[in-house]
């Protein structure tokens, strides 16, 4: 597959990532550019999806951006991966399903390396370790390329989820590959991009 690969040492402001994604998804409808899979991670940031709800705010004194990506309000910050993909399914079957699935799949893969068993909910989109969230996913689709991604907690401050509902669901926890196993895996980037590519091959 031509997909560019691209990592990012130094966090990257949610404004600046969205800037750069939002131009390369042009270039791609055009076929002007290669596709994506960007991994990075960002200072504390709450973002808000199409599908989000005030009442989801729990610190009113939180500045939320809001994005237009699928889904509610999440959080980013230092410790959690971002996986940004820009993927024209106009090469390929034109299938979000089978996306997200591949997405989804690559996120279980990962924290398989780490002894984490996870598992997808058909309710409720990310990746769940039992019955807390470890990873969160949320795509948007413009003349069939996707974009956006994933968030994969590795080992965020979790306590910053205090602040909001994330994702709406006010009943479920969040979790880390910190929290579940107590290490912090390093160096991690290449591999997490290795997975990606693997199973985007598949749709």
């Amino acid at each position: 597959m031509n997909i560019e690969i691209k990592f990012s040492k130094k966090r990257v402001s949610y404004k600046k990532a969205m800037d750069f994604l939002n131009k390369r998804v042009e270039k791609v409808k055009k076929r002007k550019e290669k596709e994506l899979i960007w991994i990075l991670e960002h200072p504390v940031t709450y973002t808000a999806g199409i599908r989000f709800n005030e009442d989801d705010i729990i610190d009113k004194s939180i500045k939320i951006i809001k994005s237009n990506r699928g889904g509610k309000i999440t959080l980013h910050n230092p410790g959690q991966k971002i996986v940004y993909i820009v993927i024209d399914l106009n090469k390929r079957k034109k299938d979000i399903r089978r996306l997200i699935y591949s997405i989804e799949k690559s996120i279980i893969n990962f924290l398989k390396l780490y002894k984490i068993k996870s598992q997808n909910d058909k309710k409720n989109i990310g990746i769940w370790v039992k019955n807390k969230k470890i990873a969160a996913i949320g795509l948007r689709v413009s003349k069939w390329v996707a974009y956006h991604g994933c968030s994969i907690n590795i080992s965020n401050n979790l306590d910053n989820y205090l602040k909001i509902i994330p994702c709406g669901l006010d009943n479920k926890k969040v979790t880390s590959i910190l929290a579940e196993r107590n290490i912090i895996p390093k160096n991690c980037d290449s591999t997490l991009a290795k997975i990606f590519i693997k199973n985007l091959a598949d749709i």
